[in-house]
């Protein structure tokens, strides 16, 4: 009786849940090599499947999803056209969300404008590495540009920004650094290990075998 109740529970907590996790475009103009953009799309020489997601189509989700997640598996959320609109919608029908960006390109300006409209938003920009060296996996990055976006939004945040950072060969030796960068800006720090590795000879892989997963154990 007991294991049957336990089991009902965690089947109402499944179903209850109202996080969507979400790709609202297919626009992004990194050409990160593991991506499945890269991978898959542009090497057999086909379009980013997708469309961007209508304000209309944002509207009728957030009457149902209480939380929502910008992925950024195929396209990096800033670059809808309309994201502004999107998160002030979010903001004003007070829908938690949470945005991953890698992508630089935007003008700080617009950055702001985005981090006003829903200062209540979470933030995690992936910057592999120290500021330097980010563009080596995020090919089209400024990464000393994003950690002036990842200081910048903490003037308008509530929440404290996080730096994502995922550990390749290029940069397992420069960890530490980076977190006492984060701990010294009043960021929050956040180390992935991948598994998206070619072979043991990816020259992407960390030299450290504690610092690089096989596909079993992926927490990327």
């Amino acid at each position: 009786m007991v294991d049957n109740i336990e089991k009902e529970k965690k089947l109402n907590t499944f179903f209850n849940r109202k996080t969507i996790n979400i790709d609202i475009s297919f626009r992004c103009p990194l050409e990160c090599p593991r991506c499945q953009r890269q991978t898959y799309f542009k090497d057999r020489g086909l379009k980013v499947h997708g469309y961007d997601l209508s304000l209309n189509e944002i509207e009728k989700l957030s009457n149902f999803f209480t939380r929502f997640a910008f992925c950024g598996q195929l396209s990096d959320p800033v670059h809808h056209p309309k994201f502004p609109e999107i998160l002030k919608i979010l903001h004003k029908k007070n829908v938690r969300c949470e945005i991953h960006n890698a992508a630089s390109q935007k003008s700080i300006d617009y950055y702001i404008e985005c981090f006003k409209a829903n200062p209540n938003a979470e933030w995690v920009f992936a910057l592999d590495g120290l500021p330097k060296d980010s563009h080596k996996y995020r090919i089209n990055q400024n990464g000393e540009k994003m950690f002036q976006i990842i200081c910048e939004s903490k003037k308008y945040l509530k929440r404290a920004p996080i730096w994502q950072y995922i550990v390749f060969s290029y940069n397992e030796n420069d960890i530490k650094t980076a977190q006492e960068l984060a701990k010294k800006n009043g960021i929050t720090f956040l180390l992935l290990q991948s598994s998206r590795w070619l072979s043991d000879d990816d020259p992407y892989k960390p030299k450290n075998k504690e610092l690089a997963l096989d596909a079993k154990t992926e927490t990327r």
